[in-house]
């Protein structure tokens, strides 16, 4: 596929975890945009949505290891309270990141013994299968702005950041 053909489509979701559960939706706002191939979704969901035409309604089943993968051990480990960021007092669930940047792991305060507190950086949505209710509101082709930046813009192609 070149970057000429790569299309740009605009869906509402409601998100269910395994047990039937809503998670999130986005029926509250406007669609959610995405640009095709620029992982700006879960895999196992772009591979079906992409598929789909403007008005079409489906149920896409994700399992972990096509979403947010499964749960990594190694991603759980215990560092010493003054190796975190400077702040006066922690919690459990407290979340931060280690750099800055879209992409930068975000890590949960799991627990705290002490000096003692458990990280982990696993998507706190790791190793849930997911069930997303689907409905396609618009494809269309990218811009060459939207492919130059890697990610969709507004549902006219125009930048709203």
């Amino acid at each position: 596929m070149t970057d000429q053909q790569r299309r740009v489509f605009g869906m509402h979701y409601t998100l269910f975890n395994q047990t039937g559960t809503e998670l999130e939706s986005s029926y509250s706002s406007e669609p959610l945009l995405f640009l095709e191939k620029s992982e700006q979704i879960i895999p196992g969901l772009e591979n079906e949505v992409v598929k789909m035409k403007v008005g079409e309604k489906k149920k896409i089943q994700v399992s972990a290891a096509e979403a947010y993968g499964e749960v990594r051990a190694d991603l759980v480990f215990v560092v010493k309270r003054n190796q975190l960021p400077e702040k006066a007092e922690f919690k459990i669930g407290d979340q931060f990141q280690t750099e800055q940047g879209h992409h930068s792991p975000v890590f949960v305060i799991k627990s705290i013994m002490g000096d003692d507190v458990t990280l982990d950086g696993n998507h706190p949505m790791a190793g849930m299968d997911l069930t997303f209710d689907i409905e396609v509101t618009m494809v269309r082709n990218a811009t060459a702005e939207e492919l130059s930046h890697g990610h969709a813009h507004g549902g006219d192609g125009h930048h709203h950041h």
